[in-house]
């Protein structure tokens, strides 16, 4: 188990192969959702590395999207993977995650220029989500969400509003499972985001899987609850390397996508619900045609 790994014998490791000095600290990093643990390792009180102590599956899932990956700029750059893949060394990006993030026009068209149109599409699969946990269709990855949210939703949600989604879940899937698929980061909200005096700098933490580029758009847009308009995802969308679509797809790519998050927000971010509420009324009253 990786609660038994020496840290000071990691260390020890990364010394004598020449990776870091012996002034190296290390010190715990307390936040962040990952069930590793987490060190950011400093030299002359800088940081420069982050090490991450985890499940051998998680460690391959991160090595392979960042190896992948590895000519995104916004992405850390892997120093070191253990053989026996029970850590993982990555370059340390300097800012803030989830706040001072400026404008989210600003950090989503970051996203898109210097993220999502770099994405590797991946052709040797038929499968779709997770790397971890494939599932057989995009369909069956949209309905367990729908579902799942569902739950979460409980009374705030009128009936008619979930027979819509039923309807808006059918298209959207049919409509991505006839179009490329990629390696996607899984988990492109604000809290996986690096910000410098208000600027996108980095994306951390993945959670590789596989599935249209529409997904982590979609999702980095509902990510946050300012700004769910179309006056902010259009110019981004705008930029976005993708199949020709409607306006209509898109609309109802966000009002599923929203709908998900609004049941994380119920979840774990309440204190967001009325801003996100808001929004579902905005968006649920746009014409599709």
């Amino acid at each position: 188990m990786f609660e038994q790994v020496d840290i000071n014998s990691i260390l020890q490791d990364l010394h004598e192969k020449g990776l870091i000095d012996n002034t190296v600290i290390a010190t715990k990093n307390k936040t962040g959702s990952t069930d590793g643990r987490v060190y950011i390792l400093s030299e002359h009180s800088e940081s420069k590395y982050v090490l991450k102590i985890d499940h051998s599956n998680q460690i391959i899932l991160a090595e392979q999207f960042l190896n992948t990956h590895r000519h995104i700029n916004l992405l850390p750059k892997i120093l070191y993977t253990d053989p026996a893949k029970e850590y993982i060394v990555y370059s340390y990006i300097a800012g803030t995650t989830h706040t001072a993030r400026g404008l989210k026009i600003n950090w989503l068209t970051t996203l898109v220029r210097e993220l999502f149109n770099h994405y590797e599409k991946h052709l040797h699969t038929d499968k779709w989500g997770r790397l971890g946990a494939p599932v057989q269709s995009w369909r069956e990855w949209n309905i367990r969400s729908l579902e799942d949210t569902r739950n979460n939703w409980g009374t705030l949600l009128p009936i008619e509003d979930y027979y819509r989604l039923e309807s808006i879940f059918e298209r959207i899937s049919k409509s991505a499972e006839n179009e490329a698929r990629f390696l996607l980061h899984g988990d492109t909200g604000v809290h996986n985001f690096v910000f410098h005096e208000h600027s996108l700098v980095g994306v951390i933490d993945p959670s590789p899987m596989i599935g249209p580029l529409l997904y982590d758009f979609t999702y980095a847009f509902c990510s946050s609850p300012e700004d769910l308009n179309l006056e902010t995802i259009l110019p981004a969308f705008n930029l976005l390397n993708h199949e020709s679509l409607e306006r209509s797809r898109l609309i109802e790519e966000v009002i599923f996508q929203l709908y998900c998050r609004i049941g994380i927000c119920i979840q774990f971010h309440p204190h967001d619900l009325e801003s996100y509420l808001k929004a579902w009324k905005y968006w649920k009253a746009l014409p599709i045609n």
